[in-house]
């Protein structure tokens, strides 16, 4: 099979990985991809929003398979482009995208079919969203409705900050036409796990849970970011929570989504918050997590593959999802600045010391080439994984491998996964 990626992050270097050791597999290619990527696929000079471009190379190479990743392209309609085409795409096509396009949707959506969420309010007005914050309780969280790259999420401790939140996403537009809608919801508290899932619209596939790190610094302090290491998998999420989701949320989900005419084939992130009152729903995404995707995929035994032709043929019954008895940490290795402002075009070096270590990966999310060296090319650029028999011995490797590559302005969180000792 010729299969194509859409995509050029570190969630796209994972899924690479994972395609590429499919003995179905005959031809790789990525748009845009890296230069970690390179080394597994053809990397083709094609932005993910470029449909008619992406299309058009799809046909011309006699893809068989594309992997649609990020999100802006399937909320965009990216799968619906190559299935009107021909083309087998895996991720959902854009009435259901919106799981993850639309807060305000998504947490309809649960209301209306009962699945545990946060008590919240949906406000297309920035007067009307002012007039709640005078008899709201505090903390609250303030949400921009559409995609703002993981960083549309105000925590407000009190009216004053709800004030200024209410300004930076609706009336600044802070994150652009994401804002021109905002969910207000009652703030959670408890722990944060991620759940990843497959479906083909019917059956649901449970993988391996995660725990990502959003905040920029240690402590979890700092300005939200697209991610800065994660985890798998959660010693929280236990097999009495495990079951309840899958009754509750998972699988009402699924079901919701198809009873809307909005059939969701692909994968399903489970953001949840695992309250006192049991676990609710954080947010949806219609995609892999990145990093989360970092730390699940090398602990599947299952040809991912394989999987993703039973989301997209409706045969995912006949899967039996598989993941190994060990732990995985992802760190990841950004510019310092990042998520504000930051320097790129700094040489990476040391990327040989991954070479030929099956315990031991490094995910590309921002390099590139530039003539035979490997430079910086994003706030998040690298992210250094390790599995291990546990968490912890899982931890201490992936902490060790930092030291393996260096960039001038390279900056890390140093407690991911401190959880665990908590545990």
């Amino acid at each position: 099979m010729k299969v194509l990626i859409v995509g050029g992050g570190g969630r796209e270097h994972a899924i690479a990985m994972g395609i590429a050791k499919s003995p179905k597999v005959e031809k790789l290619y990525c748009a845009p991809g890296n230069a970690g990527i390179a080394a597994l696929a053809e990397c083709v000079p094609i932005g993910v929003m470029e449909f008619d471009k992406l299309v058009s190379f799809a046909k011309e190479k006699g893809i068989d398979f594309v992997v649609v990743a990020p999100d802006d392209p399937l909320a965009g309609g990216l799968v619906d482009a190559f299935s009107e085409a021909g083309i087998r795409a895996f991720g959902p096509e854009k009435k259901a995208a919106i799981l993850e396009g639309s807060k305000a949707f998504s947490k309809d959506l649960m209301k209306k079919y009962g699945i545990p969420t946060a008590a919240y309010e949906n406000f297309d007005d920035a007067q009307a969203a002012l007039a709640y914050l005078e008899t709201a309780q505090y903390p609250i969280v303030l949400k921009a409705d559409g995609l703002a790259l993981g960083k549309g999420v105000l925590i407000c401790m009190n009216k004053e900050e709800a004030i200024a939140g209410v300004k930076e996403i609706m009336q600044d537009k802070k994150f652009g036409t994401a804002g021109n809608r905002m969910v207000a919801e009652q703030f959670m508290t408890g722990r944060e796990v991620s759940v990843l899932t497959f479906t083909d619209g019917k059956t649901i596939r449970v993988m391996s849970s995660a725990q990502d790190h959003k905040r920029a610094k240690d402590n979890d302090e700092g300005l939200n970011t697209g991610g800065m290491g994660t985890f798998s998998p959660s010693p929280f999420y236990t097999k009495e929570v495990h079951e309840y989701c899958v009754k509750h949320i998972y699988e009402p989900t699924v079901a919701a989504m198809a009873k809307e005419g909005r059939t969701f084939k692909g994968v399903i992130f489970f953001g949840l918050m695992l309250t006192a009152d049991g676990p609710k729903v954080l947010e949806y995404n219609a995609r892999f997590g990145d990093p989360e995707a970092q730390v699940v995929i090398p602990r599947m035994k299952n040809d991912l593959l394989e999987v993703m032709e039973a989301c997209v043929d409706g045969t995912l019954d006949q899967i039996d999802l598989q993941f190994e008895e060990n732990a995985a940490v992802c760190v990841v290795l950004a510019s310092d600045g990042y998520p504000l402002s930051y320097e790129k075009g700094f040489e990476i070096t040391g990327l040989e010391n991954f070479e030929g270590k099956e315990d031991y990966f490094c995910f590309h999310a921002g390099s590139k080439f530039d003539g035979d060296k490997i430079v910086t090319n994003g706030g998040r650029v690298l992210g250094v994984t390790a599995t291990g028999a546990d968490l912890k011995e899982a931890r201490k490797k992936a902490y060790e491998a930092t030291a393996w590559v260096s960039f001038a302005n390279k900056y890390m969180r140093n407690d991911i996964g401190k959880a665990i000792d908590e545990a």
